[in-house]
């Protein structure tokens, strides 16, 4: 499988601002994340990943509600991270505005960035099973002059690359940065950015990669192109995986639902919903924080033959547009306040673009060799084939963390 996602969010220049920014050192509150204890960052994280959780839940209702009949594909991780680091350098009601959307309103600032910090640490990896790369970019031209404590902060906490770029060539900028995003993401996401407003001055940019083998993969003999049910008795001809092995597997009687968890090498496991008849409105609504924590205590191992569609689809999100449904509009508006990332200027988040593209096939990771053979006991198989629309969820275990959330209504991607 390969997921793969780009944010970039716009800071365009305005008016200057009257007025310096208040005499606080948040470098010294903050602290330095390297020394912190190794318990306190996994606590922070903890809580982070809960709250991330909830908030992925209620921003896939929302996309739901608002387009019933097509695939939804985004990162709750990815989106947090570029949000919460651009709130370092926001402040006031600008502040309380990004926190209260993203669901980390209660939370301190430093607990939440240090959350961050452990997070990315835990999550970022690369073996030979499976590689994961979320990182952040700040591109600025020279006339900003950044504020060096949101530079310092932005570095230390979220391992931002800085690159000064030349934002009175639009299109140069523009190709510079396309082909960054290009490049960390192995020339999947390519041209994120479609053009610059002019004015612009700084633009940043969050990606994530991820390739991953299953633990147990799909044979790609026995893969055959078989129908996949939509609303309203409409169909479409999708290549079906096949794979028969043991798995942990529930039904939930209240949601109406069977869950199947399918994992890959390593520390990530992806989650399949698959609502009865005409339940998929009622199983999203039903999504909520504690959802895996009930899911878990019901999950037993079965010999469970599965049937999963082979798809590539790809999303991409007006997250200004998203976010004003979630009460996020000051950091689009002139009179904002984001005068911790430059004193001498206001700013004001011009455009935001969240592009995700997945990939699933039989390996899970292209090019790779194949897994063992399972020991099954002898017993008649549960069967479980995902041919109507479906939800599914991909989380690091640990924690647990939310890293993917997709709705897959049309796996032939149409």
């Amino acid at each position: 499988m390969n997921l793969v996602l780009g944010l970039g969010l716009f800071l365009a220049g305005l008016l200057a601002v009257k007025g310096l920014l208040q005499a606080r050192d948040f470098l010294e509150t903050y602290g330095a994340p390297l020394k912190v204890q190794e318990w306190k960052g996994k606590k922070d994280a903890r809580t982070l990943a809960r709250r991330n959780m909830e908030f992925g839940f209620n921003l896939l209702q929302k996309l739901a509600a608002n387009s019933p009949q097509q695939n939804i594909f985004f990162s709750p991780l990815s989106m947090s991270t570029a949000f919460s680091m651009l709130s370092l350098g926001a402040q006031n009601s600008t502040l309380r505005e990004i926190k209260e959307g993203f669901n980390f309103k209660e939370m301190p600032e430093r607990d939440m960035h240090l959350g961050f910090y452990y997070l990315l640490h835990k999550l970022n990896q690369e073996t030979q099973d499976i590689k994961m790369n979320l990182g952040n970019a700040l591109f600025m031209d020279q006339k900003l002059r950044p504020q060096k404590r949101f530079l310092k902060l932005a570095k230390t906490v979220y391992d931002a690359d800085m690159v000064l770029t030349n934002f009175q060539d639009l299109e140069g900028a523009q190709r510079e940065i396309n082909k960054y995003v290009s490049q960390k993401t192995h020339n999947i996401i390519n041209n994120l950015v479609r053009s610059i407003d002019p004015g612009t001055v700084m633009l940043l940019a969050n990606y994530i990669y991820f390739r991953a083998r299953w633990q147990y993969e799909f044979d790609p003999k026995q893969t055959k192109e078989e129908e996949f049910f939509l609303d309203k008795g409409k169909t479409v001809k999708v290549p079906m995986m096949f794979r028969g092995g043991m798995y942990d597997m529930a039904y939930d009687s209240q949601l109406s639902c069977t869950i199947l968890e399918m994992p890959y090498r390593g520390n990530i496991t992806a989650t399949f919903v698959l609502p009865d008849k005409g339940k998929m409105k009622q199983v999203e609504q039903g999504l909520q924080v504690d959802i895996f924590a009930k899911w878990k205590s019901l999950l037993s191992k079965r010999v469970v033959d599965v049937w999963v569609p082979r798809l590539h689809i790809s999303s991409t999100y007006n997250m200004k547009k998203l976010l004003s449904r979630l009460g996020i509009s000051k950091i689009f508006e002139e009179n904002g306040d984001l005068t911790r990332i430059s004193s001498h200027r206001s700013l004001k988040v011009g455009e935001a673009v969240h592009k995700a593209e997945l990939k699933m096939d039989e390996k899970g990771m292209e090019g790779a060799a194949g897994s063992g053979a399972q020991t099954l006991p002898m017993e008649t198989p549960q069967r479980l084939k995902l041919n109507s629309p479906f939800l599914m969820m991909l989380y690091e275990n640990s924690l647990p963390s939310m890293i993917f959330l997709a709705r897959i209504y049309d796996p032939s991607g149409k």
